[in-house]
């Protein structure tokens, strides 16, 4: 490796100036500024506060948007990874990231630069600093508990020999003893002058301990930078920056400080540690009713407060009740889930006891957790992510959330958390219970989700008709049982077994499509069943062919894998669901049919299967309206009604609309002798008159171009020869389009 740069000493080891970055439209960094001459500069603040996002663009993992970054007078925005650690910047990044594969001893030697004559960090200098690794060489990443895990990452920053070190998070999830162990290595580190330090900490404690200035960061910006002993002495500083509360305030008017000084040993800690970590007992986490306390110690964790209060004997015996209720053989290895997060969601001020016991769970089986608040009444929220913080992703801010009109608001507040999930680049899976309510707040978010992301609803109303909360999406809805209010002998083993199943699909989550044939969409009905089956059996050598039923649910679940981006091209041969959309039949996939071809700009190659028909149930379930017209009993549960040339004429126009705002390869082909198997000679719906109003209504509303055609062809669209030219058709566009 090259050898770090020398730099000159008399410049700050970092400073920074009116950094700026975007995420899309979100403006997460906002005009940061600082500098560190040397020594150790903490940045504390509440989850979602810009902190980590800080730490990757100092690194070069994500592009600036604005502003500068110079360590010892050389810029740093602008840089690969690696150079900015060549320049003696070493990395500590939330979540440990070591390789599960790798041994102990592996990782340092990789790391190792003693081919330089500054290396004063050698492998050998690690394992007399960290004895516990000595012990651990041979082990895997994966083998080693959070603590080691968290050594290892350090030591592999060390072994860059850096000037300066910024640990992002150090002490999360870890046990006390190894966070005083952590904390007393970054004094050390201070003490001799060699590193200076940019701490990103939650723990106050450690903070205010180890730096000698702190910097708050709340949404995006620096709004305060003080000595460290005058923030850890300032009881309502802490309170009104950081929202750390101490316990009884909420009973009591007394200022926090006095609070401290009549009852010390009641100082509350939110804490996060997972069973995982060095035999850490795992305390709910900052969204449950309960938090833990210790004598003498400084707040650790801070939130705007816990609504429920609950006694700290319920909270000891819960926290005994999930540590005894988790084998140790279910715990996942953290290095198996770097990236991804359990979201715990839902409204915490009246299901936080519940929504904490599912974080707890998760936490026990060695999972990171978020918890995320989506309550309307504005009460303090103990979780993670309050719903001030969710509801700022309404395109119309706050204020459309937090209204006087409660349905109004769950709906509100529902949207913007579909847009906030989406804004996450962690979700490794999302869980959530409640009522009809709280239902209908979490699952338009999980639908957002892509296909595979693990989502599970633990609801009231799950053994009902769940196709509105569900829809194309692979939500699993689990039954309740009993109201989802308090713990007791059923909601706990429900609530267990739904945190267990979504541990089980994260932490044994696929890599990747089983078959490595690309995936293509087709759609299929009853009567246009020989053409797909001819279609899929002239593909099924090359592409992973996925056939799904054009009742509605099928559409927007083949729409939803082209959002996803698990499929490389569509042949729609069955649009069917454009007519009971238009007319009221049972199989409508909705409005939005067709509009995740126009998003993904795949390769699309459509036809007008079963275009002469309307869905119903029962015969007796008709519409009035419709009594006269031209039905065919499918079956006993199903009624199909034969499309007019007027109707006809109004799919040509919606359907060409939608194929005009289509900027990927397009082809629609046209069977002019039929579009089912009932639109032939001789057969119920054979009506060459009303096809035709199709066909030239929507020859005259495509605009056609060199990517977008319709083509007729002369055969039903059963024929064999109709699915070898929809075959052709899509070969061609998949070979042209490099697919």
């Amino acid at each position: 490796m090259a050898e770090p740069a020398k730099m000159p000493a008399t410049e700050p080891v970092l400073e920074v100036s009116g950094l700026e970055v975007h995420y899309g439209h979100a403006h997460a960094l906002q005009g940061v500024s600082f500098s560190l001459e040397r020594g150790v500069l903490a940045i504390v603040g509440r989850n979602g506060m810009g902190k980590t996002t800080l730490c990757n663009a100092l690194m070069g993992l994500i592009p600036a948007s604005g502003g500068s970054a110079r360590s010892q007078g050389i810029d740093l925005l602008g840089l690969a990874p690696n150079e900015v650690v060549n320049l003696g910047i070493g990395y500590v990044p939330q979540g440990r990231r070591v390789w599960a594969s790798l041994s102990v001893d592996e990782h340092l030697r990789l790391s190792a630069r003693n081919g330089t004559k500054d290396s004063n960090w050698t492998v050998d200098r690690i394992y007399k600093t960290f004895p516990r690794l000595a012990e651990r060489k041979k082990n895997g990443g994966a083998q080693l508990s959070g603590g080691e895990q968290q050594m290892l990452a350090i030591s592999r920053a060390l072994l860059a020999n850096p000037k300066l070190l910024i640990m992002d998070e150090p002490t999360e999830g870890l046990a006390p003893v190894i966070v005083d162990q952590v904390s007393e290595m970054l004094r050390r580190l201070a003490d001799e002058g060699d590193i200076s330090v940019l701490l990103i900490e939650q723990n106050l404690g450690v903070a205010t301990s180890v730096a000698s200035r702190v910097a708050v960061m709340v949404n995006g910006r620096l709004v305060r930078e003080m000595p460290a002993q005058e923030l850890a002495q300032d009881h309502e500083l802490q309170q009104r920056l950081l929202g750390v509360r101490t316990h009884g305030e909420e009973h009591a008017p007394a200022p926090a400080q006095e609070a401290v000084e009549e009852r010390p040993e009641t100082v509350i800690f939110q804490v996060r540690r997972s069973a995982e970590d060095d035999g850490g007992a795992a305390a709910l986490p900052p969204a449950a009713a309960p938090v833990g306390y210790t004598a003498a110690r400084a707040p650790t964790r801070w939130s705007q407060g816990n609504p429920l209060q609950a006694s700290v004997v319920e909270t000891e015996e819960i926290i005994a009740e999930a540590r005894d209720n988790a084998p140790a053989e279910m715990q996942v290895p953290v290095a198996q889930l770097v990236g991804r997060s359990c979201y715990v969601a839902g409204t915490f001020d009246t299901k936080g006891r519940e929504l904490g016991f599912l974080a707890n769970c998760l936490q026990k089986l060695g999972l990171r957790t978020v918890t995320v608040d989506l309550s309307t009444s504005q009460m303090p929220s103990a979780a993670d992510i309050g719903p001030q913080e969710v509801a700022r992703f309404h395109p119309k801010g706050t204020g459309a959330v937090f209204t006087n009109d409660r349905g109004q608001a769950v709906s509100a507040m529902a949207e913007a958390f579909e847009r906030f999930i989406l804004s996450r680049r962690d979700v490794g899976g999302i869980v959530s219970a409640g009522g009809s309510g709280g239902t209908s707040l979490a699952t338009p978010a999980m639908r957002r989700l892509p296909i595979g992301v693990p989502k599970v609803m633990v609801s009231t109303v799950a053994s009902g008709d769940v196709r509105r909360y569900v829809g194309p999406s692979d939500i699993c809805m689990m039954y309740s049982v009993t109201d989802v209010s308090g713990i007791n002998r059923i909601s706990e083993q429900v609530l267990s077994n739904a945190a267990h199943a979504l541990a089980g699909m994260v932490s044994h989550a696929r890599r990747g499509a089983s078959s490595a044939k690309p995936a293509v969409g087709l759609t299929m009905f009853g009567v246009t069943t020989p053409c797909v089956q001819a279609v899929q059996k002239a593909l099924e050598e090359r592409f992973d062919c996925l056939v799904f039923h054009a009742t509605g649910t099928g559409g927007q679940s083949m729409e939803k894998l082209a959002d996803s981006g698990l499929l490389s091209g569509v042949i729609d041969v069955t649009t069917t669901e454009v007519c009971d959309h238009l007319f009221g039949g049972v199989f409508s996939a909705g409005e939005e049919r067709f509009d995740a071809i126009i998003r993904s700009k795949i390769p699309y190659v459509a036809s007008a299967g079963a275009l002469d028909m309307v869905n119903f149930g029962p015969i007796d379930t008709v519409p009035a309206a419709y009594r006269g017209r031209n039905l065919y009993q499918h079956n006993p549960q199903v009624t199909l009604m034969r499309t007019t040339a007027a109707e006809n004429e109004r799919m040509g126009r919606w359907i060409g609309e939608k194929l005009n705002r289509m900027d990927g390869p397009v082809r629609f082909l046209i069977p002019e002798r039929g579009v089912s198997l009932l639109d032939v000679p001789g057969k119920p719906f054979h009506d060459p008159a009303a096809d035709a109003a199709f066909f030239k209504t929507l020859e005259a509303t495509v605009r056609q171009n060199e990517r977008r055609k319709i083509i007729r062809l002369p055969y039903d669209l059963n024929d064999p020869a109709f699915a070898a030219a929809l075959v052709k058709t899509f070969l061609e566009l998949i070979d042209r389009n490099g697919r």
